[in-house]
């Protein structure tokens, strides 16, 4: 097939985004398709406009990408592309929004609010309610931002201004959550809509205090336990729960669903990936390899599903 790539992006994620967009494009080339890369941003619109393709493999991450623009700009002009369409992206991007559907649904979440934040001076109020409503530690984020950019673990009240105006520079809309310990793990989620399976979990041991951007990105950051040390029942209510979150916000192709596993060995959902990391070294491949994919095999698994339902 001949497969446009769509990688780089204009997002904090850029970085990622490009040995994504590395990755697949070599993958693709070694399944035999012809493929064209195009370091995207908005800008380029024309180009996408006048591609002539198969079918677009996004390797964008965060906004623009990941949102459900990119999405939507595809499906006007026609052209079939790989994973999520708009109204799933745009949801698993919303963090708010999409853990109260989470809850509604019994998937236990962290108890949080949201604020908006495009007035500055609405934030000596905002800094007030948090101080009434949360109790320390807490973390600040912004609601639509990826790759815990942006975001704060507030330890100390004298903390919390700042980490308003940090997750306030990333997004209008920040949320505030209660800081759940405990043991991260996520789970990848592969097939055709309806007949989704859950990969083996992953337990992430970061080597810094959280699973930040340089333990996610940097070689070394962290160690990556495939599949987790966890007892079957937990296990089994991880992939279970990673499969209705996927399908609960009508995500297609594949996912990446992440958890924290609290001190009552509850698995508490933190946010869906409906672009996650597809680097060679990322958490997805690492997963699909236990059960015998490769990584070409993956990138060709998702081209696949991807021709037979769109």
């Amino acid at each position: 097939m001949k497969i446009a790539v769509l990688y780089g992006g204009t997002s904090g994620e850029r970085e990622v985004s490009l040995s994504t967009g590395k990755g697949i494009i070599q993958a693709l080339k070694n399944k035999g398709h012809d493929v064209v890369g195009i370091d995207f941003s908005p800008e380029k619109i024309s180009e996408i406009l006048k591609l002539d393709v198969d079918m677009v493999f996004i390797g964008l991450h965060g906004r623009f990408g990941e949102d459900g623009r990119i999405q939507g700009l595809l499906d006007m002009v026609g052209l079939p592309y790989v994973g999520s369409g708009v109204l799933a992206s745009a949801l698993a991007m919303d963090k708010a929004k999409s853990k109260q559907i989470f809850s509604s649904n019994g998937i236990l979440t962290a108890r949080s609010e949201s604020y908006d934040v495009t007035k500055r001076e609405t934030f000596d109020s905002i800094q007030k309610h948090i101080e009434a409503t949360f109790n320390l530690p807490f973390v600040i984020k912004p609601n639509q931002e990826g790759s815990t950019l942006g975001l704060t673990i507030v330890k100390e009240a004298s903390q919390i201004r700042k980490g308003i105006e940090t997750a306030a520079q990333s997004d209008s809309t920040i949320l505030v959550e209660e800081y759940i310990g405990g043991r991260e793990v996520t789970v990848p989620v592969v097939g055709q809509k309806g007949k989704e399976q859950a990969l083996p979990v992953i337990e992430i041991i970061p080597k810094n205090d959280y699973y930040d951007f340089d333990s996610k990105y940097k070689p070394g950051g962290s160690e990556h336990i495939v599949p987790a040390h966890l007892d079957l029942s937990l296990t089994e209510r991880l992939k279970e729960e990673a499969v209705l979150a996927h399908q609960l916000l009508g995500c297609e192709v594949y996912s990446r669903v992440d958890f924290i596993i609290n001190e009552n060995n509850e698995p508490i959902i933190l946010e869906v990936n409906t672009l996650p990391g597809m680097t060679p070294t990322s958490l997805f491949p690492d997963s699909a390899q236990e059960v015998g994919w490769s990584y070409d095999d993956l990138i060709q698994k998702f081209v696949e599903l991807s021709s037979s339902h769109k």
